[in-house]
This record gives C-alpha cells, structure tokens and sequence, in this order.
C-alpha cells in the first residue's frame, strides 16, 4: 500500500545528498533593508496599522497583485544597487531568502523544486511518477536551499497561467518551514485544480454532479472527473460519456485497487466480499456489485471507528463524522484533493440517502433503498456499481 509520501524539510535536506541540485547558483545582495512585513491598511505618519507577517495567496486575488508589484520593486532596487540585472516578471520560480546580517539570496528559476505527493500505488525511488499516481498534494518544498531559524522566505511562483505567492517575515525568531512548504503546496494545489474546487463551490453544478451520483473521487480525479464535469457544464446529459468511463475500469485496475483495499486492516477482514463484487464487475453484472458493496461499506466504516475508539462501534451519523475526520487529519488541513467536508455530503446525500417507498424513490445508489429492496431493477447499472466501487475506494484513503 502507498503510503503518504510525507518528508520533513531535514528529511529532504538528507535525501538530496548526490540525487538532486540546484540548477544554478542564486544572485546575492548584501545591505538588504530588513523587511517586517506589508501593510495591511493605510495609514497616516504616528498611526497604528495591522502589518502581515504570514500570508499566502493566488493571482486569482487582487491582493496578490497589489503585494507582487511591491515585492518586484524592491527586487529591482536591490539589483540595481548591486549592479546586477533581473526580470522576475517572466520567471515559473522566485524565492527569495533574506538572511540576518541584512543579506538576501534571490533564485530565479534556479533552485531545485519537490512536490510533497500522496500517491495511490507503490513506487521506487527514481520512478516516473503521472498526474494519474497523484492522490493529493500537501507540500511544495525547495530541498537544496538551506533555511536558517533566523531567515525571511518569499517565493513566487507560476503553475499554468496562474501565480502564487507566499511570504513568512518571521516574527517569532524561529522559521517554521513545514508551515511555509505546506502554505505553498495549498497554494499549488488551488491553483492546479482550480478547476475541482470551483465545481464543489458552485451549489448548483456540484448538486447536479451528485444527483447523477458522481464525485471528484481520488481514482478518477486527474483525468476521467473532468470529462464528467465538462458535460454537466455544458449541460449535457452525463450519462452519455459514462459508458466510455466505465470501459477505462478493466480488470488490472480493478485489481490494483483491490490490493489498495486489502492493505487495509478493516477491509482485509472482508476480502472475500470484495474480491466478489470486483470479479462480478468485471464480468458485467452491476447488481451483485451494489448489492455486496453498498451494504458492506457502513461495516467497514464501522471497523475503522472500533479501531479508533477502544472497540466501540458508532451510528451512520458519528461514522460519516468519523469519515470526514479521519480525512481532514489523514491529509493535515480540510481543504485538500481528499474533499472530506464535500465527500461528507456526498456519503450523506447519495450512498445514504432515505427514500420514500410510496413514491418509491429509492435508487441503486442508495445502501438504504438496495438493503430494503426498494431500488427499481432498472438503476442496477455498471455506472451506478462503479460509484459504489469508487465510493469504498476513497474511504481507503480516508482511514
């Protein structure tokens, strides 16, 4: 099982050592005004102002225009006083690190750059790694520049046509680097997928998605969700690119992220329930696929709690909070590629829905309407069992 590749900055410092370096050398200034912070407000000579000392943000923000300009300018100065010549504006990566004693190293487009990834199979080191491995992103680092406890970070840097921009003046004495590289992979991660967090932000278009029962799952989050999404913007019926979707899930995926379940204690402990609803999606038959599935999950859910909580067991509402948490804390902030507040919604709204068995609205994607008998024949399909199989693969990721 993948782990999350998860290294401190001493870890990388370690790792680099005859694997990886810097492309170039930084320019380096010497009798660099010391810089505390930017203005947060204006004020007049004598008034008191608010000052940021921390802050990270997207072009997407007008702030972050107003503060790269600055940043810019006061570069230029720095290089024009050392007589030295920069451009900054057509670069992918500026970091600047002021050092005490009112020096400054600027790299431009010269420092070397790791992503700090979950990923969703095993890999060997110096392995080719595709957008596809990636389960989500949690860090941006720069594993050959040394930061000193005193130092002062910015860096700016460009991912499609899109920037960001993070800056830590270090107003306790004690650079937190973990801080600033997990503050720059949220960064990246916003701005790279902007795309996803837009969707889960409109109400209307990520009901619509939920309604036909998809989700930004891990599995299908960097390639297949999009063609999904871009059907429902375009108001077009989803249903029409399911098939091919379905097609991509042949029987060594299937058993890739069948080993991915196993690895999990209390999925182990339902092996063969798995293994069963896997070959019966493989060989094309969806209700057997819902029927095991869709009934198994809260049990695991519920294993994954009693693992947690002394042996105790919990109800559907404290296991989907158990969920979203366990998600949250797997991954360090609410925010990232695993969506666990939306996924919440998602469990909630369509793998537990209630149903009305007078006006019979149970689907075959409800645990509640299979369980009860109470989904019509017809919604036993392959996208609907594919959902459910997608469904118990985030929870992998989750616990």
């Amino acid at each position: 099982m993948a782990e999350e590749q998860d290294k401190s900055a001493a870890d990388g410092a370690r790792a680099r050592v005859g694997t990886v370096s810097n492309s170039g050398e930084p320019l380096r200034f010497e009798n660099v005004e010391d810089m505390c912070g930017f203005s947060a407000q204006s004020g007049k000579d004598g008034e008191t102002i608010q000052v940021w000392t921390k802050l990270a943000v997207t072009s997407d923000q007008p702030l972050f225009h107003r503060l790269v300009e600055n940043v810019a300018g006061v570069i230029n100065h720095m290089a024009q006083q050392a007589g030295k010549s920069v451009r900054i504006d057509s670069a992918d990566t500026v970091l600047l690190v002021i050092n005490p004693g009112n020096k400054a190293e600027l790299w431009v487009d010269t420092a070397a750059v790791n992503m700090r990834c979950m990923i969703k199979r095993d890999v060997k080191a110096g392995s080719l790694i595709f957008e596809s491995d990636i389960a989500d992103i949690t860090g941006m680092m720069f594993p050959c520049v040394e930061f000193g406890e005193q130092d002062k970070v910015l860096c700016i840097f460009r991912e499609a046509w899109r920037f960001g921009f993070a800056f830590d003046m270090n107003p306790g004495g004690k650079l937190d680097v973990d801080g600033f590289i997990a503050a720059l992979g949220t960064l990246h991660r916003e701005l790279r997928y902007r795309h996803l967090y837009q969707a889960l932000a409109d109400e209307a278009l990520f009901a619509s998605l939920l309604g036909a029962g998809w989700f930004p799952f891990v599995e299908i989050i960097a390639v297949e969700f999009k063609d999904l999404l871009h059907q429902r913007e375009a108001g077009f019926d989803i249903a029409d690119v399911e098939p091919a979707l379905v097609a991509k899930f042949d029987a060594p995926r299937l058993q890739h992220m069948l080993s991915r379940w196993l690895a999990k204690r209390h999925f182990a402990a339902k092996s063969e329930l798995l293994k069963e609803a896997i070959d019966a999606f493989v060989a094309g038959k969806p209700a057997t696929v819902l029927k095991i599935l869709l009934t198994e999950i809260e049990g695991i859910l519920n294993d994954a709690y009693r693992a947690s909580h002394g042996g105790q067991g919990a109800r559907l509402k404290e296991l989907l909070a158990f969920a979203e948490a366990s998600a949250t804390q797997r991954a360090g902030r609410p925010d990232t590629l695993l969506f666990p507040t939306a996924f919440g919604k998602y469990l909630a709204r369509h793998t537990f829905a209630n149903f009305d068995p007078v006006a019979q609205t149970g689907t075959a994607g409800s645990r509640h309407a299979v369980g009860h008998g109470a989904a019509a024949q017809e919604t036993y399909t392959m996208p609907r069992a594919l959902q459910a199989i997608l469904t118990l693969d985030q929870l992998a990721f989750y616990t």
